[in-house]
């Protein structure tokens, strides 16, 4: 790999997300030279406009003046040291051809959320005929929960404490995590991208809340699943519902902590979870996550299409039992129209189906990809 910058890195953010505009903003705030490429002219034509984003709630708060934010992916991504993608997963087949021309040697591809999206991508530049020395991390979570207040202003209301990374292929995770951790202090290393898929509650939380919503969601123009729509009822489904999730990270053997959702909804006990002891309550009380929603949301291409059918699937890989993440994802298909459990992010869709555990593992570990993954990755279109 090709040196870059460590103490200093250059950051190109590319989305128009959430996620996109407060990394942009955040880092920028803390001292970094970031480059932003938010989405369409159309769409984002105030931030391109006046190059600024203003942040408030938790964290570092002002106005940050990225150094460039521009529509022209080239100027964004070319050189830069660490690529954060804050896109939904369902977007990272498009987003590899986008950007793949512009990846160079020594870069890291932070994909936030990940969802095995590390694999995809390397997959699908690979199909491009692009050969590039690339290292792909994804994290367990995102390093911000947050919304957009306006077009160039963003709210956060809560920030990661413990941010679990794994890193494509598994033998640099040292490497690439001792250089995310500048930006994201809380940074922690654990076995490959597999085990920090499985990291991930978002299915575990927003496919049961939606579901459990349908007459609300359907009835009223706005809902927030996180307070009106969590009932301890439907925190019990919930936690079952993780139990399974654990159950497979214990079967493939990877170690804790495996960041019970239990945890976060209970901050007294001992463990801490990834938005620290008051995630749960500041997300609630910043009254911010009412919205429109419908099952075109991302709660459900993304939480239920992309990451609840892979661990469906991974289950299936590990030998494990998931009755509850299979009947979630059909009756959400009963909804939909859509085969969620098996025209998913399965690992047969990844290219990775019918491998034995320890060798999927190996092939994470040592950056190996399979002549069919590509064209399976390149056709995925993610639509739930």
């Amino acid at each position: 790999m090709s040196p870059h910058s460590v103490e200093h890195p250059t950051i190109a953010v590319v989305g128009g997300g959430n996620g996109s505009y407060t990394a942009a903003a955040d880092l920028t705030l803390a001292g970094y030279s970031v480059r932003f490429r938010p989405g369409s002219r159309r769409r984002h034509a105030d931030v391109l406009r006046s190059g600024t984003i203003t942040v408030t709630g938790l964290g570092r708060t002002g106005v940050a003046r990225p150094l460039l934010v521009s529509h022209d992916l080239r100027s964004v991504v070319s050189g830069a040291d660490i690529v954060i993608c804050t896109d939904p997963a369902f977007a990272q087949p498009r987003l590899a051809t986008l950007i793949a021309s512009y990846l160079s040697d020594g870069q890291i591809v932070f994909l936030s959320p990940g969802s095995l999206g590390s694999y995809l991508m390397a997959s699908a530049v690979r199909a491009l005929g692009i050969s590039v020395d690339v290292t792909y991390a994804e994290p367990g979570t995102l390093p911000y929960l947050t919304r957009k207040t306006d077009t160039c202003q963003v709210q956060v209301s809560s920030l990661a404490v413990h941010l679990p990374i794994g890193v494509y292929p598994a033998h640099r995770t040292d490497w690439a995590v001792d250089r995310l951790r500048l930006l994201f202090p809380g940074a922690h290393a654990v076995e490959d991208v597999l085990s920090v898929a499985l990291l991930n509650v978002g299915p575990i939380i927003h496919s049961v809340l939606v579901l459990l919503s349908t007459a609300p969601i359907e009835h009223f123009p706005s809902w927030d699943i996180h307070n009106e729509g969590t009932t301890p009822s439907v925190k019990k489904l919930i936690l079952a519902l993780d139990a399974e999730r654990i159950a497979v990270r214990e079967a493939l053997g990877y170690v804790a902590p495996h960041y019970p959702i239990a945890d976060h909804y209970h901050p007294q006990g001992d463990r801490e979870w990834m938005y620290g002891r008051g995630g749960h309550t500041d997300l609630v009380k910043s009254e911010k996550w009412r919205e429109p929603l419908d099952f075109s949301h991302r709660y459900v291409r993304e939480d239920v299409h992309e990451t609840l059918a892979l661990l469906a699937g991974i289950g299936d890989l590990a030998g494990v039992d998931t009755p509850l993440a299979d009947s979630v994802l059909r009756l959400f298909g009963a909804i939909t129209g859509c085969d969620h459990l098996h025209q998913g992010r399965t690992p047969a869709a990844l290219g990775l189906g019918g491998i034995p555990a320890n060798e999927v593992k190996r092939i994470l570990r040592e950056g190996r990809l399979r002549r069919s993954t590509a064209a399976a990755t390149t056709g995925m279109n993610g639509r739930g």
